[in-house]
C-alpha cells in the first residue's frame, strides 16, 4: 500500500520518473486500475449530486473509459505518431496513464460548497498534464508535442466512441419503453 501511495504522489506531483518506472513494472497494472477507481470515486464525492448508483457507475464508467483512451493512445502513438525509438504496449498505456489520474483525488474538495466547479477545473487542467506526461514517457518520446497530439487525438476518439455507445444505449432504452 505505502508503495501505491507514493507512486500516486510522485505521479501527482508530475515526476516523470514514477511514469518510467510503472510503465516497466507489469504488476502495477492492479495499482493504476486503483488510482483510477479512487479518483472517479473522489470526483463522485466532489460532485456529491449522484449517489451510490452515481458513485459505482462513475467508476465503472471511469474504467472503461480508462482503457478506450489507452488503447487508441497505444494505437494512434505507435502506428501514426511513433518517433524512431517508440516501442510500447498498451499495458505500458494503462500503467502509466491509470497513474495520471492521480491528481483526481482532489476533486473530493469539490463537495465544498462554492468551490466545485473551480476544483474540478484545476484538478482536470492537471490531470491533462500528468496524461500527457504519462504518454510521453510511454511511448519514449523526446517531444512533449507529440504527446500532446497523441492525447488529443485519443481523447476525441474516446468522446466519439463514447458517445456512439451513450446513443446505443439511448435508442435500446427507447425502443423498450414503447
Amino acid at each position: 500500500m505505502a508503495d501505491l501511495i507514493d507512486r500516486a504522489v510522485r505521479a501527482a506531483k508530475l515526476d516523470a520518473s514514477v511514469y518510467e518506472e510503472v510503465e516497466a513494472d507489469k504488476s502495477a497494472i492492479g495499482q493504476a486500475m486503483t488510482v483510477v477507481i479512487v479518483s472517479s470515486v473522489a470526483a463522485g464525492i466532489g460532485s456529491a449530486n449522484h449517489g451510490v448508483a452515481g458513485l459505482l457507475l462513475g467508476a465503472v464508467g471511469a474504467l472503461v473509459g480508462w482503457y478506450i483512451w489507452a488503447f487508441i493512445t497505444h494505437f494512434v502513438g505507435t502506428r501514426f505518431l511513433p518517433e524512431s525509438q517508440t516501442d510500447a504496449d498498451v499495458g505500458e498505456l494503462l500503467r502509466t496513464t491509470g497513474f495520471s489520474s492521480s491528481p483526481g483525488v482532489l476533486r473530493v474538495l469539490g463537495i465544498i460548497p462554492g468551490l466545485t466547479v473551480i476544483v474540478f477545473f484545476v484538478v482536470s487542467i492537471w490531470m491533462l498534464v500528468a496524461m500527457v506526461i504519462a504518454v510521453r514517457q510511454a511511448l519514449d518520446y523526446t517531444s512533449t508535442g507529440r504527446a500532446v497530439g497523441v492525447c488529443v487525438i485519443g481523447w476525441l476518439f474516446q468522446m466519439l466512441i463514447l458517445f456512439f455507445l451513450f446513443m446505443l444505449i439511448g435508442v435500446s432504452s427507447v425502443g423498450a419503453n414503447t
